[in-house]
């Protein structure tokens, strides 16, 4: 049995030439939900600005401006990077910090889920009265609209905006922390291998 182990090991070591496909493949899933994030509070960049400021209705965080401006410059700049592998372990820092302060900030307060789903373990209260209310709607559709054409590319689903995806975009890049850009498929690499031999 510990022979078949061994050689079956083995053969993983003999993969290992393509451990890069792995961090190329996480940068090319966070770039473009890190420029979508980053272009999106560009655009309206006064509104964000004010939502990070507001304490009423929004985060009542200090210095909304610069605030905003961070937020927004490291999604940009970091998803660029991302794309490319550059400075990938530097920018997941300041990235992870975005993540959490998202978390804790905006999610925090509805639990893990980003969709609300009463029939997942994880629902919480609020979830579970989202069920009610997707009922609701469905029933006002079905009665007053064309429900077959607006449920046609999809289920209709409340948000529940929780943690899930801001920490499972905090977990990828902790792993690209640790993993860097990837052998062969980042410039942090090529540079990394271009530099050590002078």
């Amino acid at each position: 049995m510990i022979n078949i182990i061994q050689r079956i090991n083995h053969l993983f070591d003999r993969v290992r030439f393509a451990d890069g496909i792995a961090p190329l493949l996480l940068r090319l899933y966070l770039a473009p939900v890190m420029l979508q994030a980053g272009w999106s509070k560009l655009m309206h960049f006064s509104d964000t600005a004010e939502w990070f400021g507001n304490s009423e209705w929004g985060l009542g965080l200090p210095f909304p401006e610069v605030m905003a401006a961070l937020a927004t410059g490291t999604e940009l700049i970091g998803g660029l990077f991302l794309i490319v592998g550059f400075a990938v372990r530097w920018f997941s820092i300041p990235l992870m910090a975005t993540m959490v302060v998202a978390a804790v900030t905006v999610h925090w307060e509805n639990g893990w889920l980003a969709i609300a789903d009463s029939s997942s373990w994880l629902a919480n209260e609020r979830v579970m009265e989202a069920g009610e209310r997707l009922a609701r709607a469905k029933s006002i559709l079905q009665e007053n609209g064309n429900y077959s054409w607006l449920t046609g590319r999809g289920s209709l689903v409340i948000l529940n905006n929780g943690i899930e995806f801001a920490a499972t975009y905090f977990i990828m890049l902790l792993s690209l922390f640790f993993t860097g850009g990837g052998r062969y498929t980042s410039v942090d690499y090529w540079l990394g291998k271009r530099f050590a031999a002078v």
